[in-house]
């Protein structure tokens, strides 16, 4: 009899074994994926604080895309007009400035845009004469402007050269500007 209780109880511990057998595996496995989320959370913790800390100043950072973009009309002609239609309007307001200077025009030229980090720049050529007083007013108005006019070179020259000028009279200069301003692309 001792061997049939023997083995009864080697029966019972091995039903016993194949039964707790799927509950530990289970356990295990809940275990794991509580371990992972927990590495996951960490993880997401920071990304959501700076998410909700976005949200709490939404107000903020709309206001400021708004300033944004005020700025960037002030300092753009809009992308509706043609790239002519900007560069005609930009060459009359440069005739204006440089004439209220005491500047005569020589000769102006708007050239083909050229794209330029998303936007277009419209090259101005403008060649005038005049002294160094009116250059000086002409750039302090120029630099002004809104939308902006951009100065990339500027060539000055005394005309007939520095052996015939005369020191009394104010010194006439050739001048060549060229300008350009932006337009946003479409």
């Amino acid at each position: 009899m001792n061997k049939l209780a023997l083995r009864r109880t080697a029966v019972l511990a091995l039903l016993f074994a194949l039964l707790l057998a799927p509950v530990l595996a289970g356990g295990w496995y809940v275990i794991r994926k509580h371990v992972w989320a927990d590495e996951r959370l960490a993880q997401l913790e920071p990304r959501y604080a700076r998410l909700l800390g976005l949200e709490r100043q939404r107000a903020e950072l709309e206001a400021a895309t708004r300033k944004a973009s005020e700025l960037h009309a002030g300092y753009l002609y809009p992308s509706g007009q043609d790239g002519s239609q900007t560069g005609n309007q930009a060459q009359q307001k440069v005739r204006d400035i440089f004439t209220a200077a005491g500047l005569q025009i020589s000769s102006m030229q708007v050239l083909p845009a050229k794209e330029e980090k998303g936007l277009d720049r419209i090259p101005l050529l403008v060649r005038a004469e005049g002294d160094i007083l009116g250059v000086q007013s002409a750039l302090a108005v120029l630099g002004g402007q809104s939308p902006v006019i951009l100065l990339n070179e500027l060539d000055l020259q005394v005309q007939g050269g520095l052996v015939n000028v005369n020191p009394k009279a104010a010194v006439r200069l050739a001048i060549q500007f060229n300008l350009s301003v932006l337009r946003d692309r479409p």
